[in-house]
């Protein structure tokens, strides 16, 4: 029986997914979930609904069990194509979380490429081991869309 209140199991089924995730390109479903850790699906479903009560950034498609997003992977297509070895299955929750999944690749250069969300030029980079490679075109930079001018005064802040 998997414990989902056993953080160091809850850990063991965050590994589990990731490496799914790592391996296929996509998020497992609770039923492959399941045998994977040597439980039953239902386990592996209530499981993996603990890991997001807890706080971690991604989420299960609205209505569903099925895993959208577990950070820094999308399961769902986004525009942040990500390819390793010349094989693109990945895709990146955001353009900053892509960045993050060279430490899931260990010595290998891993390829993002996206459209500009404002214009719509193309845009790649290559990243190995948190350094960057290549980036075209040389002027892209990140842009994050949150509305910090509230984060200003501390009283906006939900979680102080």
């Amino acid at each position: 029986m998997l414990d989902v209140t056993d953080v160091r199991a809850l850990d063991r089924v965050f590994q589990t997914i990731m490496r799914r995730v790592v391996e296929t390109g996509r998020a497992p479903h609770y039923a492959e979930l399941g045998p994977a850790l040597g439980c039953l699906p239902e386990e592996a479903r209530r499981a993996i609904h603990a890991i997001f009560q807890r706080g971690y950034p991604g989420w299960l498609h609205p209505g569903t069990d099925l895993i959208a997003s577990f950070p820094p992977f999308n399961s769902q297509p986004t525009q942040y194509r990500i390819s390793v070895g010349g094989e693109q299955r990945w895709f990146g929750q955001c353009g900053f979380e892509a960045l993050a999944t060279c430490w899931l690749f260990p010595g290998r250069t891993v390829t993002i490429e996206a459209s500009c969300l404002d214009c719509g030029d193309p845009m790649a980079l290559e990243i190995r081991d948190g350094r960057l490679e290549a980036v075209e075109p040389a002027t892209v930079v990140g842009h994050c869309n949150s509305p910090w001018s509230l984060l200003a005064d501390p009283k906006n802040i939900p979680f102080m």
